[in-house]
């Protein structure tokens, strides 16, 4: 029974994980697609107009939501994962590996 239920966890896992690269690439691919409508409907600026100052360097807009949606998927893989390992279904080196997968 319990290689039963260590096969069932980690099959989790991996579904969890490839779930949330799902996601990360569709808003990936929503956001881009995106941003290219948005520049569709503006003429290119020209080089002379509007210059921007050197010190300044330009933000990217679309990067902060991205960030802080892939944070909170990945803080919320690890807090399933620590249930896992606290409720014994992964061991400590599973744990680990899963753990370093998700963050490196």
């Amino acid at each position: 029974m319990p290689g039963l239920l260590r096969g069932v966890a980690r099959t989790a896992v991996v579904a969890g994980t490839a779930t949330a690269v799902s996601n990360r690439v569709s808003r990936r691919q929503q956001g881009r697609w995106a941003a290219q409508e948005g520049q569709e409907g503006y003429a290119e600026p020209s080089p002379q107009s509007s210059p921007q100052p050197a010190g300044q360097p330009q933000a990217a807009p679309q990067a902060a939501p991205q960030q802080a949606d892939d944070f909170g998927d990945r803080i919320e893989h690890l807090r399933q994962l620590g249930e896992l390992k606290e409720q014994g279904v992964l061991t400590e080196a599973e744990f680990e590996e899963q753990k370093r997968r998700l963050l490196g």
